[in-house]
């Protein structure tokens, strides 16, 4: 089901800015808190057995991850259309950015350095990008920018192991699914990081969800120096 129908579905609107309560004269603050406040109200975690609140915050995070890319928000703004071409192609603007950096260092706060609520709530993560995340926490706890959370400095690697196991088992249910499907590359891939995404949204407090950890009230984003500074 597209991202316009499942809002249909769920919320009764197709119209991404009526799903947030905002006018589509927004600003991207507005929309920020529009997301906050309604994820905060479907958060799985107020009723965990009920499976349409999950299906709500998931489709809360495909609709941020249209309307906080500019790009994105302006196709959808002219043509009223989303396409999984412009998800993949956010996907790749985001990863390896220092909007992601930002944000995993807010995650690493919010959850005390524990890498697999990190990973799981990470956007556009997967397995194959757990050492270059861990590699950016780390530098920046070496600099004295993020605190040395035990969790994370300490991680057993039964910890590990467990985690990618299970990232494995995901990925092997994911290309089953294309192989019953008879996907093509192009398709494959987007099944793939469609797959991933539901499985980490299905198995955490998520994000893209997840970006509860990115605008919590908490404080904002965590700056490319050091804490408290910009």
């Amino acid at each position: 089901m597209g991202l316009l129908e499942q809002c249909k579905d769920l919320f009764k609107t197709s119209n991404l800015y009526e799903v947030l309560g905002v006018a589509k004269e927004a600003s991207d603050a507005e929309v920020r808190r529009g997301y906050y406040k309604v994820s905060l109200q479907v958060h799985p975690d107020r009723a965990p057995d009920d499976q349409k609140a999950t299906e709500k915050f998931q489709a809360l995070g495909r609709l941020y991850s249209v309307l906080s890319d500019e790009e994105q928000r302006a196709v959808y703004d002219e043509q009223g259309i989303v396409t999984l071409a412009d998800i993949v192609e956010f996907e790749t603007k985001y990863k390896g950015s220092d909007e992601e950096r930002q944000d995993v260092y807010q995650l690493y706060l919010q959850h005390e350095g524990d890498m697999d609520s990190i990973m799981a709530s990470t956007l556009c993560c997967t397995q194959e990008d757990e050492p270059r995340l861990t590699g950016l926490i780390q530098a920046a706890v070496e600099a004295n920018e993020l605190p040395a959370f035990r969790a994370f400095t300490h991680e057993s690697d039964k910890k590990k192991r467990a985690r990618k196991q299970k990232a494995d088992k995901e990925q092997k249910e994911a290309e089953e699914v294309q192989k019953e499907l008879g996907l093509g590359a192009e398709d494959s891939l987007v099944q793939m990081l469609k797959q991933r995404q539901k499985s980490r949204e299905l198995g955490f407090d998520s994000f893209l969800s997840n970006l509860e950890a990115k605008y919590s009230k908490k404080g904002g984003k965590v700056s490319s120096g050091k804490r408290g500074k910009k």
